[in-house]
């Protein structure tokens, strides 16, 4: 799926909903210039301000996400997953993380589950944000750096991390080499 389907998709449920872009920035408690920024560029955000647009639009983060659904079980093999979205880095330079949803066409799900690569240049620039709900990391490749409230950790290959998305967070890459994880977030209705 490009980019633009998702800004799309978004710029739809607020027609439905009679929502301009300040009603928008109300609800989510992000600015009018940062959600002009993210539906008018192909730039994106960490996934908290993408979920609480989803919870402000009273929709599922899956509904950016899904083009058609698919019956149990649902299979994404990985000659065919392809990155669903980027998510810039400091000033909207190069892409600092790239995400492939691994559960795009499953219409029933309560989970959003990702394969992440991480890129350095992700920890340019580390803001944290926050969303209800919990989310769980498996690190596959390389070392990632977890900011979660006051508290740091670095975690490597085969290494988990599971947590409330409520405290504010943020995962970047550690080091000069690309890391990857799994990633499944899970969001209350």
């Amino acid at each position: 799926m490009q980019t633009g389907k998702i800004s799309q998709r978004i710029k739809t449920y607020m027609d439905k909903r009679g929502m301009d872009m300040a009603g928008l920035a109300e609800q989510t408690g992000l600015t009018v210039p940062f959600l002009e920024t993210m539906l008018t560029r192909d730039v994106y955000p960490p996934l908290g301000p993408l979920m609480k647009i989803a919870r402000a639009l009273g929709v599922r983060l899956g509904t950016f996400l899904d083009d058609q659904g698919q019956a149990d079980p649902f299979i994404v093999r990985h000659s065919t997953r392809a990155a669903e979205f980027s998510v810039s880095g400091v000033s909207g330079k190069s892409p600092a993380l790239n995400f492939y949803a691994l559960g795009t066409g499953k219409m029933d799900r309560h989970m959003e589950p990702f394969f992440v690569e991480i890129l350095p240049e992700s920890a340019e620039e580390k803001t944290l944000s926050s969303h209800e709900g919990e989310e769980f990391i498996v690190v596959t490749q390389g070392q990632i750096e977890v900011i979660y409230g006051k508290e740091t950790h670095i975690l490597g290959p085969g290494d988990s991390i599971y947590y409330n998305s409520i405290v504010p967070h943020y995962v970047s890459c550690h080091g000069d080499e690309k890391a990857a994880i799994h990633a499944v977030i899970y969001i209350p209705e």
